[in-house]
């Protein structure tokens, strides 16, 4: 038999794995103890709504038998046979998943990425970062692992529906994450530790027999009565398969504009823009926790707060509590901010997007672009945030007391932004209806946070690269595209996901739909 109940602990007595054992019998109710032979924790929160911030822990009691692990998900998966092969454009966790989905059915993925592998994509990455260098295919979006391997790798979700949650973090522990993300009720990774986690799914496609391609752009696709026969690759080689998974990130703008070229059927989505905003850890701690310092035991404090601002949510995003704030641009000329964490969470700063969900009727400037309007409108804002500055990755900022008050400030509070701020006007630059929401939106969470609303926090522009702003529709039950027999729109750039974890269930569900069209 087994039995579960739920404990609640101090943030000291959590890390005891004896002192919580001897709790959990104590409050089984069975009399005799000796008939529980194994404790399995399954879920573990922090809930800080208290006086003092407490550890709830949800906990399995083998009574009467012992607990059985499963059998590892990486024995089921198969050699691939040559004969039937699918090529995924894009090696973000859609596209990996596809590719680990599709080996469980004997089907050969051949990943291509526009993209350098984890490790040389480092020095890209420093070159944005230390010099203001934007390589277009090697930054904090494009390259192995997608834009996750370096955003904190947040992996919680409310994608439940979509498929196994557990599948998906039992996968990433087994290529070496932490099993903690088992039964964290927030799990994270860190930027530290992703890179090695990617590369281990790499190895595990290549083992099986599938393929993984570097600096490899899609610049075609082959088409023949309305069927996609493969794609051409770096503009001149051609590469053949029984069907196309598109699994290209949101900030891939050259795909949308060849699937235009293409005539592939595109449609208008809702998306979100903003700013990013960096306080003080300590402050954040001390707002959730009541408690300057934290104790060793917590965690860094994070947030999530959300609002209505005429008609329009304005919600944090993306938060990344002892994080760093990075610059996020794949293309000259424009500034984009996101943020990161390790996996200790140990920096001084925490960070969060804050923004302001758009509807495509709210582009009435931008109409004549058709479906291409939201995009156009993000390359407008991420433009004009580089115009106001001296031709760096330098992102505007105000203090949030001025960027409410609408006033410059003299000078920004300390930041993790390594490229540096400048103080701009951003109640001016920022469109009239995006600053306006926000402005309220902030003042409400004042409300809602004490203390959120501070001097010490910097408004940095522009967190812009929430989600697509352009869906490429599928068919509700075959996933694939109606217009184009074997394509298969998949993850965040084709406007069904957003994030780690829905993104990679949206990879499996679609291997799962090309073995079906494929059989």
């Amino acid at each position: 038999m087994i039995k579960e109940i739920e404990i609640k602990l101090t943030p000291q007595e959590s890390q005891d794995e004896q002192f919580w054992h001897q709790k959990a019998r104590a409050k089984s109710g069975v009399k005799n103890k000796n008939r529980i032979r194994d404790i399995k924790l399954l879920r573990r929160s922090i809930d800080a709504r208290g006086k003092h911030p407490c550890f709830r822990l949800r906990v399995a009691l083998y009574i009467d038998e012992s607990y059985n692990s499963e059998p590892a998900l990486l024995t089921a998966l198969k050699q691939t046979t040559a004969h039937k092969s699918v090529i995924i454009v894009g090696a973000g966790p859609a596209g990996m998943f596809a590719a680990l989905e599709l080996l469980a059915h004997g089907l050969k993925p051949i990943v291509i990425e526009r993209g350098k592998d984890v490790r040389a994509r480092r020095r890209d990455l420093r070159a944005i970062q230390q010099f203001g260098i934007v390589n277009p295919d090697s930054n904090y979006c494009f390259g192995e692992g997608g834009a996750g391997t370096y955003s904190d790798g947040k992996l919680y979700t409310r994608s439940h529906k979509r498929g196994s949650i557990a599948k998906v973090l039992q996968l990433l522990v087994e290529h070496g994450a932490h099993p903690d993300i088992l039964i964290d009720a927030h799990p994270h990774i860190g930027s530290n530790k992703l890179p090695g986690i990617v590369a281990n799914i790499r190895e595990t496609i290549l083992k099986f027999g599938g393929e993984v391609r570097f600096e490899t752009k899609m610049t075609d696709l082959i088409i023949q009565k309305n069927k996609i026969r493969g794609i051409v690759v770096n503009q001149e080689e051609e590469l053949l398969a029984d069907s196309v998974i598109l699994a290209t990130g949101h900030s891939a703008r050259d795909v949308y504009e060849l699937l235009r070229q293409r005539k592939v059927r595109m449609e208008a989505k809702s998306f979100a823009l903003g700013v990013r905003v960096e306080h003080p850890q300590a402050l954040v701690d001390e707002v959730q926790y009541r408690q300057n310092p934290r104790m060793r035991a917590l965690p860094a404090a994070s947030y999530r707060l959300a609002c209505q601002v005429k008609e329009r949510g304005v919600f944090s995003f993306c938060m990344c509590p002892g994080g760093l704030v990075v610059p996020a641009a794949t293309a000259p000329g424009e500034i984009v901010v996101n943020g990161m964490s390790m996996s200790r969470r140990d920096s001084a700063y925490a960070n969060s997007g804050t923004v302001v969900a758009i509807e495509p009727e709210d582009l009435k400037d931008f109409a004549h672009h058709g479906v291409f309007a939201g995009l156009e409108f993000q390359k407008f804002v991420e433009q004009t945030m580089f115009n106001a500055g001296d031709g760096s990755q330098k992102a505007p900022a105000l203090r949030m007391t001025d960027f409410v008050n609408g006033q410059i400030s003299a000078n920004l509070a300390p930041s993790s932004y390594i490229p540096g701020l400048f103080p701009a006007p951003l109640f001016k630059l920022l469109p009239s209806a995006v600053y306006d929401r926000l402005k309220v939106g902030m003042m409400n969470f004042g409300r809602k946070m004490k203390g959120y609303l501070t001097a010490e926090a910097n408004v940095i522009a522009t967190e812009s690269r929430t989600s697509s702003t352009i869906r490429v529709p599928r068919n509700i039950t075959s996933l694939m595209h109606d217009d184009l027999e074997g394509f298969f729109p998949c993850g965040e750039g084709a406007g069904f996901a957003g994030g780690i974890i829905s993104a990679a269930l949206d990879g499996q569900n679609v291997a799962k739909a090309v073995n079906v069209f494929l059989r």
